[in-house]
């Protein structure tokens, strides 16, 4: 069993910062990409980064120059670092991950169960 398990969301006041992780844990053989999707009360899922295994990164661009995402391939851990916050960025933040259990398995997209980040005005 695969388990994505999401931790610093909080309230913070606007041009505060929050530091969101991600640990993937269990059954795992290797992981692709990982990333970070939110969700505001109301609207779709969006996407907000993405980092592949190589450290390539992409953006949302409501997100550009605020957010930076990273990972430590070691710990199969994802961060995503938030600064500058406004009101509209509160929203349910999700960790996923592209990862396969064994050599012979195809890679597959595992969620986390979010976390809530509200910034208040």
């Amino acid at each position: 069993q695969v388990q994505l398990v999401e931790s610093g969301g909080g309230l913070v006041q606007a041009g505060g910062s929050l530091r969101l992780s991600c640990a993937a844990s269990g059954s795992i053989f290797s992981i692709n990409a990982m990333g970070w999707y939110r969700q505001a009360p109301g609207k779709q899922r969006e996407l907000v980064a993405v980092i592949t295994r190589g450290s390539t990164t992409n953006y949302a661009d409501s997100v550009k120059g605020r957010f930076t995402i990273s990972r430590d391939n070691a710990k199969n851990t994802v961060f995503l670092q938030m600064n500058s916050l406004k009101p509209e960025d509160t929203a349910v933040y999700y960790c996923n991950a592209v990862m396969r259990k064994s050599s012979d398995s195809a890679y597959a997209s595992y969620w986390g169960r979010g976390t809530q980040v509200t910034v208040s005005s």
